[in-house]
């Protein structure tokens, strides 16, 4: 059995950052990696859009930098960054040589300190452009592109915070003034809503002293955090939205609530999604793919969230002249049967063997590593969960993962988006 045990040290600056240094002298580069506690779910009605925004603006200069200098300026020194937006956070990060770790740090206390110096109109209006086409490029114009935002919306009720995607609206970002953008920079950018990782090359004592030069002079911001919401129960259904168009075949996403992220109920569920789809060896790919033949391939995973609710699916490509009535009608047969069933010895050990051996070819790169770190940090306030996560998926018995089906993963808990190859573009809710 594999044991883990990263070293992890950790000092709250007098400002609030909070800053986790997990050391690793294997090659001279460090992974330095920001959460801000800012994501989607953060925005307001009317005000969707802003956390990602943010994530392109921060790239456009700030009081001492230039637009896409902080790109050039590590680039140049061999390191290489960027930055996503999700629910929960948004992240930036970078690994560099070592010894461009100061000047790593000196950029993102220019950022995240003075951005707001470069946020003018015209930087505003430019990312509103960027952003726009990006959500051309990903969502409007690729088949299947909207399938999330669907899941989504279908999934999680109006007013819930993971009821809108991360991209917003792009009526919200055009009706954004520079007072709107500014102000939510000012309400969630500080050092007190942070957490710093640094893992690679660089000491515990190190890491303190230059997090504390750059960064311990940046200002604490007032916060006035939401609680989170309640556990959302299983979905009251099955619900569904069909969408017919212009798409290579069939596709089924058929989605379930699930219990809070890095809970055992959690784990539980995401087990029995992976024995139900998520392995070339999972039932459903034996039933659809190989006995029936009417399914191309299938697939499940599981969205680990942290406000009153995750999310799991099961995604299946139909066989060109199947019925996906019928698909459908054997993915719930499986559901049934799995609930009553459990999973068997050889099918736990399965997935528990392939969760080890993602797990660790993740944490063997000192950048996801750094990712893993800041996300419980943040979100669950625990960092060692790099380290006991595979002990935590261990730990799940198999009656529990049939419970965990029986109540979660229910057909009549089951939100379905299903895409329907049809030139005429309906859609039918």
């Amino acid at each position: 059995m594999t044991t883990i045990d990263y070293p992890l040290a950790e000092r709250t600056l007098d400002n609030g950052l909070r800053v986790i240094v997990s050391e690793d002298h294997t090659v001279p580069t460090v992974a330095v990696n920001l959460w801000v506690g800012v994501g989607s779910r953060h925005e307001a009605p009317g005000r969707t859009g802003f956390a990602h925004l943010f994530e392109h603006l921060m790239f456009q200069g700030s009081r001492n930098v230039a637009s896409g200098e902080h790109f050039s300026a590590l680039m140049e020194e061999g390191g290489r960054l960027n930055a996503t937006t999700w629910f929960d956070r948004t992240n930036y990060f970078e690994t560099v040589p070592t010894g461009a770790l100061e000047l790593a740090l000196w950029l993102e206390a220019d950022r995240h300190g003075h951005l707001l110096d470069a946020v003018n109109q015209e930087n505003l209006d430019n990312q509103r452009d960027v952003v726009k086409e990006e959500k051309r490029q990903r969502y409007d114009n690729v088949p299947y592109g909207s399938a999330l935002v669907d899941l989504y919306a279908t999934a999680f009720p109006e007013g819930h915070p993971y009821h809108h995607p991360t991209i917003g609206s792009m009526e919200d970002l055009d009706a954004a003034t520079l007072e709107d953008v500014h102000a939510f920079f000012r309400t969630h950018y500080g050092p007190n809503n942070t957490v710093l990782t640094l893992a690679g090359d660089v000491t515990p004592e190190r890491g303190f002293a230059v997090a504390e030069r750059y960064l311990g002079h940046l200002p604490p911001i007032p916060l006035a955090p939401r609680p989170r919401v309640p556990q959302l129960p299983p979905i009251l259904g099955p619900v569904r939205l069909d969408r017919a168009g212009d798409v290579p075949n069939d596709r089924l996403y058929v989605a379930f609530r699930l219990p809070v992220d890095a809970t055992p109920a959690y784990h539980a569920c995401s087990i029995a999604i992976d024995v139900l789809g998520g392995l070339a060896s999972s039932r459903l790919t034996r039933r659809l793919v190989r006995r029936d033949q009417t399914a191309t391939s299938v697939h499940g995973w599981t969205m680990g969230l942290v406000d009153g609710v995750s999310l799991g699916a099961l995604t299946v490509d139909v066989v060109a002249g199947a019925d996906a009535d019928d698909v459908e009608a054997g993915l719930c047969e499986e559901l049934e049967a799995f609930a009553r069933q459990g999973p068997d010895a050889a099918e736990l050990e399965s997935v528990v063997a392939d969760t080890e051996r993602s797990w660790l070819s993740s944490l063997s790169s000192i950048e996801e590593r750094a990712d893993h770190i800041s996300h419980h940090a943040l979100l669950t306030g625990d960092p060692a969960y790099v380290n006991t996560f595979l002990d935590q998926v261990r730990a799940v018995t198999p009656q529990e993962v049939r419970q965990a089906a029986e109540r979660w993963l229910a057909p009549s808990a089951r939100a379905v988006v299903r895409f329907l190859a049809d030139s005429s573009g309906e859609v039918a809710a």
